[in-house]
């Protein structure tokens, strides 16, 4: 379903548009998605007539929108089973998985997106990576968790891909070594999941006592924030010791879910997490489900253009987040910009990096 709104949102800027001229091109691309997927999706269809939802929405708060917990126990699909391409699972570390299906359609929309995003941050050079992972993690390519997913989709953007971590999730210091011996001091990037990184790698390194030649690097790390605050570690202490024990200034954390691959939020150089073109953020009363204005917590609901084998284009998270602004991050990027405060307590921990033990 290569809509000419699809079309349209892609060519446009990923971060120069204002909040107004973006949703002019992103409601009717939602709208369009909400039709599609209440024409063939079953489940959807049904919930969409019992829930009384405009299937028409005039503006974000209208739009109807799916409970993300729901992935956990229905298999919500718009394509008939021959087409689909590939099966991700979510991260959960108890209970039901969230499976969410993709046709080759889906799967190349979300890559080319991700792509669109990571090149405002990286630049269009493929530039050497070093995983913070284990080299078994992606070598099934049909089926994936969210963790699996997340660093194959970011592998693409890198080439001469170093595994730090051996099969016992340890530093593999000779490739470690290897990487930094042939890309000492030159643009690199590097990927992994937040926990991962703090114990697999930055951990380690700082009980070496040495210090990575990684000076031009850029790092992209998500989800686990939960295990770290545990141990007292914030955000500026996980920045701070990259800098310490890799020589890496540029540091990103992103925001993002199975249920919703390829747009990513990814935070700025003050540490906001911005919403791209293709996707979106309102912030709904956890009692009452009423939109909240800026700078009020609760429940994030997430918007995507992406979304059309499966009917994830809203939903419902439970997590909860502060949309601060929009349009007026001294960062320069338009449109919305917010922060993640954690789960919704009695939720269930399912960050990526949380099911490594």
């Amino acid at each position: 379903m290569m809509s000419a709104l699809f079309e349209q949102l892609m060519q446009a800027p990923v971060y120069q548009l204002s909040q107004a001229e973006k949703e002019a091109l992103l409601l009717p691309r939602l709208n369009e998605l909400t039709h599609w997927h209440d024409q063939h999706c079953e489940p959807f269809h049904h919930l969409m007539q019992a829930t009384q939802a405009q299937l028409q929405a005039t503006e974000y708060g209208d739009l109807p929108y799916v409970a993300v917990r729901l992935f956990k126990h229905r298999l919500l699909s718009s394509v008939p089973h021959d087409a689909i391409f590939k099966t991700l699972t979510s991260s959960g570390t108890t209970g039901a998985v969230s499976r969410i299906v993709l046709d080759r359609d889906s799967a190349a929309l979300q890559s080319k997106v991700l792509v669109k995003i990571m090149q405002e941050y990286i630049g269009k050079q493929r530039l050497p990576m070093l995983l913070v992972e284990q080299p078994a993690l992606i070598q099934n390519r049909s089926g994936f968790s969210a963790r699996g997913a997340g660093a194959l989709g970011l592998s693409f953007l890198g080439r001469d891909h170093h595994y730090a971590l051996d099969e016992q999730m340890q530093p593999n210091w000779p490739v470690i070594e290897a990487f930094c011996e042939k890309y000492a001091d030159l643009p690199v990037f590097l990927f992994g999941f937040t926990f991962m990184v703090w114990q697999c790698l930055l951990e380690p390194l700082k009980k070496r006592g040495i210090q990575l030649p990684l000076s031009q690097g850029v790092l992209f790390h998500s989800g686990g924030w939960k295990k770290l605050a545990h141990l007292a570690v914030s955000a500026a202490d996980f920045n701070q010791r990259c800098a310490d024990v890799l020589g890496i200034q540029h540091v990103h954390n992103f925001y993002g879910m199975v249920e919703q691959t390829g747009a990513i939020f990814v935070t700025c150089e003050h540490g906001y997490l911005h919403t791209p073109l293709m996707a979106d953020v309102l912030i709904r009363d956890p009692k009452t489900l009423a939109v909240l204005p800026h700078q009020q917590q609760g429940l994030i609901q997430v918007l995507s253009a992406l979304p059309q084998s499966y009917p994830g284009h809203s939903l419902l998270t439970e997590d909860l987040g502060t949309c601060l602004g929009e349009d007026d991050c001294s960062c320069g990027r338009k449109g919305r910009y917010f922060v993640v405060h954690g789960r919704l307590p009695k939720a269930e921990v399912r960050g990526c990096s949380d099911t490594f033990r």
